[in-house]
């Protein structure tokens, strides 16, 4: 069963900026071409395909064989439903034995440490920002306040975090975020080929490029890691 979300007249693209997508999403498939129980494939040229895959195969996302549909959960159809209306190039895949780490994602995923995204939730000085940060590097509150203009900034509560995202606490993803003030970005994410981030459980992630994070999340580049990685649990 397949469910196709037609392309809004906005949505028009020239050749040049349509061949840069294209690009940028053709290393997507190939990190998540795996027997996976459950994905949702989003592509910017106007389609969302819903799949719970009954014979673990994977084809292209116009092409998809007959599969059986599953509801995923309130958080992560925000996620999605917020995907399909930017027309975003990504893929959301459902990871039954969890990510609640950045180990377990890269685990899971079969990818880097570094191209795990992690969404933290700071609190700088009253005014809440998510950071995003690879997930074998530490955010540097020193660095995050500068940036946001105060004087601290410390991680948020579990019960901020809820508040201000709308998401549990380890199950941030990094957009819809409409009452987060700002999105802050390590710039050595930019590098990576592929990112995987939080879709809104501790079971779903999203494969994007990194120009599809920075338009999706909007978010500021810039440098708000400690200068030495570490092994992120």
């Amino acid at each position: 069963m397949r469910r196709v979300h037609r392309a809004s007249p906005h949505s028009q693209r020239n050749s040049a900026s349509d061949d840069s997508n294209r690009s940028e999403a053709s290393a997507i498939p190939s990190l998540t071409a795996r027997k996976k129980d459950s994905l949702r494939a989003i592509s910017a040229r106007g389609f969302i395909t819903s799949i719970q895959r009954t014979d673990g195969s994977f084809g292209c996302a116009g092409t998809l064989p007959r599969v059986a549909t599953k509801e995923w959960p309130e958080a992560v159809e925000r996620v999605t439903s917020y995907l399909r209306e930017a027309r975003a190039e990504v893929r959301v895949e459902e990871f039954p034995e969890g990510t609640p780490t950045a180990k377990d994602a890269a685990r899971a995923v079969g990818c880097e440490l570094g191209q795990i995204v992690k969404s933290l939730v700071f609190d700088c000085g009253g005014r809440t920002v998510v950071v995003l940060v690879p997930g074998d590097r530490r955010a540097d509150s020193e660095k995050i306040a500068l940036a946001a203009g105060k004087g601290f900034a410390r991680i948020a509560g579990s019960d901020e975090v809820r508040d201000a995202t709308g998401f549990e606490p380890g199950a941030v993803a990094p957009f819809p975020l409409p009452r987060v003030e700002a999105v802050f970005v390590e710039r050595t994410l930019l590098s990576q080929p592929v990112l995987w981030v939080g879709a809104g459980s501790d079971r779903h992630m999203a494969a994007l490029s990194p120009a599809e994070l920075l338009r999706l999340s909007r978010a500021r580049p810039m440098d708000v890691v400690e200068q030495a990685a570490y092994h992120s649990t």
